[in-house]
């Protein structure tokens, strides 16, 4: 395909260096939005949001305003700091903010309702059959983890038949799934913070508060967060048994969900440390170490697809020291905040996620992992890039402090061009 010159080298503004253009394959269909796409998750947040409300109101009538108040108050502490972690592992490719406050959402509100409604007729069953104390221990060993870990992980399903694009591997996987995790605790803890003030005072509250909310934030995001790992190895595989992995994580969320839960009704106090220590220490560890494994595989992703995006004309040989790590980003970014303004550093880090995905587009395809429409998702990554760096022209001081912050660039031998 020959090349065409650039909106950007029409208009007299900075393109690429040594007089190159960018090479579009077919125009962005991304650009050419209808309403109904900007609308749709609109309605779905408010309808989510909506979702919380009863639950706040059992609360209220189960243990009065103000202690629904407080436990409200208590539940909310947590959800910061924790939503920032999520946050912080997903820097190399930030998914879209309404998603993940969809995900947030319906943690809080789709889960935490269905599950409650599930929970309160599958505990009157089993009353009704076993009696009242055998019931409660088995709707909250048994039933509880196979419905709530059901209903959060359908979050996951629903995203992969809507936004498959959007779940790009197991950090993606693990971002959405702690989301609505820590959202599912949030409306949890309200209604059981509420109810140890009603009961037990401030100080039953407290008690509570560091058991489930200093202690164990992190538990219902690791537990659905199973299965976000094992959503996230599947689109990455090719092999004909991916579709068993989420099932395999599924249960293992329902394991680690039922341990949890029967170590909490079983044991006293110090059996319940020791079960804390030896399983979920362990588990949260683990987690932690698949996190920072898979960052520095996303890093390497990246740096190897670069010098073939140099080749085929879509980036600057001055930008790939930069676009090859987190730190050289974040300094790109902020030197061009420092000189330039809030809205050339939006533009310099939206040009960022475009690269990222399409880097992390071409990984899966040259595994064989993209399915029928590798070449019209391509041709749309491929103008996102395009779009992104156009937009980045148009702030020209933005895109020539990528070489102020580089310096000089070093030799560089390009890669063929992708075909």
């Amino acid at each position: 395909m020959s090349a065409t010159p650039s909106p950007s080298a029409q208009s007299g503004l900075p393109g690429l260096p040594g007089g190159r253009t960018l090479v579009p394959l077919r125009p962005w269909a991304g650009r050419h939005r209808n309403r109904r796409r900007v609308l749709a998750p609109v309605g779905l947040i408010v309808v989510m949001a909506a979702l919380v409300t009863p639950l706040i109101g059992l609360t209220v009538l189960g243990a009065g305003p103000e202690p629904a108040a407080l436990g409200t108050f208590f539940a909310f502490l947590p959800v910061v700091p924790v939503v920032a972690v999520f946050l912080w592992i997903d820097r190399w490719e930030p998914e879209p903010g309404r998603l993940l406050l969809m995900a947030f959402l319906w943690g809080a509100g789709v889960a935490a309702l269905a599950a409650a409604v599930s929970n309160f007729a599958l505990n009157y069953a089993w009353s009704r059959t076993v009696g009242t104390e055998v019931g409660d221990l088995v709707s909250t060993v048994v039933t509880a983890p196979l419905v709530e870990e059901a209903v959060k992980g359908a979050f996951l399903f629903a995203l992969l038949a809507t936004r498959r694009r959007e779940v790009d591997g197991v950090v993606d996987g693990i971002v959405y799934a702690g989301l609505v995790g820590v959202g599912f605790a949030f409306s949890e803890n309200i209604l059981y913070l509420g109810t140890a003030i009603a009961e037990g005072g401030l100080h039953g509250g407290i008690m509570l508060f560091a058991l489930r909310c200093v202690l164990s934030p992190f538990a219902h995001p690791i537990f659905t967060g199973m299965t976000g790992l094992a959503v996230g190895i599947m689109v990455r595989s090719r092999r004909p048994i991916r579709f068993v992995y989420p099932l395999a994580g599924y249960l293992v969320a329902v394991g680690l969900h039922a341990l949890w839960n029967a170590s909490a009704s079983l044991l006293s106090q110090p059996g319940f440390l020791l079960v804390y220590a030896l399983f979920m220490v362990p588990v949260f560890a683990a987690m932690a170490m698949v996190v920072l494994w898979q960052r520095r595989r996303e890093q390497r992703i990246v740096a190897s697809q670069l010098p073939r995006f140099v080749a085929a004309n879509w980036i600057s040989p001055e930008e790939v020291r930069l676009l090859s790590s987190l730190a050289g980003r974040s300094g790109w970014r902020s030197a061009v905040k420092r000189r330039w303004g809030a809205e050339a550093a939006r533009a310099v880090r939206d040009y960022h996620t475009a690269v990222t995905e399409l880097a992390f587009f071409y990984d899966r395809y040259q595994r064989g992992a993209i399915g029928y429409d590798a070449d019209h998702w391509r041709d749309d990554l491929i103008g996102k890039v395009l779009e992104a760096r156009e937009r980045a022209v148009l702030h020209p001081r933005a895109m020539a402090t990528a070489e102020e912050v580089t310096g000089p660039p070093p030799a560089h031998r390009s890669a063929e061009p992708i075909s």
